[in-house]
């Protein structure tokens, strides 16, 4: 065989070589086609993007501030952190609270006074302000009894006095005896009692402007029930609780929890302040300056609604 007849097979057997790949190839191509292409058949995709499940939880209450500080006025408005504003015009229950409501007496607990103490004579000054509706810092709501008065900043004592019934004595012999419904700040004197200026005009004409006096606390005798209201925006996570209607002073609350009975911060608009929601809608437990308490139970947690009770403490 010559070398150009060796040449020429060699090239023959390229050529054969690269027909074989060629046809292989198109043979493998046309094989996955039909087989993408028949009913049934599934492609699988990449998986997706995890897509997270959203759980709701209940906001936990923040820290109510108790950092307000009321101005004497006929429509205070005093708020903290997490405590919105009272209406002026808050609901009644239409009738006595559900359950049970127990009132216990605690003869034994002596006295819970503030400054303020029973069986104790003040001096001072009475002056006269336009109390409007007789709303006021301790946020009672309108007056129907006209008979209140502004305890100065000293003795009213972050809302000790609120509800407090003082009789005030003039020099001229005349007294009249008001209901704590507001706080006077500065420049009333520790002592000073600001009347309204229907309560003024019992012991002196308005334009005296101040007249020296002597006061006291006393326990009246004809008086109801106490109410206990939820501040507006209380709920089981907060919650701020209000005795009105009191006979005394009150000294202190309580709530039940599951840990016992745990005592409420009170602040200078007269509520106490359940942060964290702890004892809200269960039983409450009032002690007066004299060491009584009450305890009532079977209130749900009405905001801005006024729920009666069966409960008042003892006069003295």
């Amino acid at each position: 065989m010559t070398t150009r007849q060796a040449a020429r097979q060699r090239r023959r057997r390229q050529r054969l070589v690269l027909g074989t790949t060629v046809a292989v190839t198109a043979a493998g191509v046309l094989a996955y086609l039909v087989m993408t292409l028949l009913p049934g058949h599934k492609v699988e995709a990449a998986p997706a993007a995890a897509t997270p499940l959203a759980t709701t939880q209940p906001k936990a209450a923040s820290s109510a501030s108790v950092s307000a500080t009321p101005s004497r006025s006929s429509s205070p408005s005093a708020s903290g952190s997490a405590s919105p504003k009272t209406t002026a015009s808050p609901k009644t229950a239409k009738s006595s609270a559900k359950g049970p409501q127990k009132a216990s007496r605690a003869s034994s607990t002596p006295p819970a006074a503030g400054r303020i103490r029973p069986a104790t004579s003040y001096q001072g000054v009475a002056t006269a302000y336009e109390a409007g509706v007789g709303d006021g810092a301790c946020l009672f709501g309108p007056s129907p009894d006209m008979m209140i008065a502004a305890m100065n900043t000293t003795d009213y004592q972050t809302s000790r006095a609120c509800g407090a019934y003082v009789l005030v004595r003039a020099a001229n012999g005349k007294s009249i005896t008001v209901r704590i419904t507001n706080e006077c700040p500065l420049p009333c004197a520790p002592g000073q009692i600001d009347l309204s200026q229907q309560a003024f005009a019992k012991l002196a004409d308005l334009k005296v402007g101040r007249l020296p006096i002597t006061w006291r606390l006393v326990s009246p005798s004809s008086i109801g029930t106490m109410s206990i209201r939820y501040k507006t925006g209380s709920s089981a996570y907060w919650c701020g609780i209000q005795v009105i209607g009191h006979r005394n002073p009150v000294a202190r609350l309580e709530v039940r929890t599951g840990g016992g009975w745990r005592q409420l911060p009170r602040t200078s608009f007269n509520y106490f302040i359940s942060a964290d929601g702890s004892g809200c809608g269960k039983a409450i437990r009032v002690t007066d300056i004299y060491g009584e308490q009450l305890t009532v139970s079977g209130l749900a947690v009405l905001p801005n609604v006024v729920q009666p009770t069966r409960a008042q403490f003892a006069q003295h």
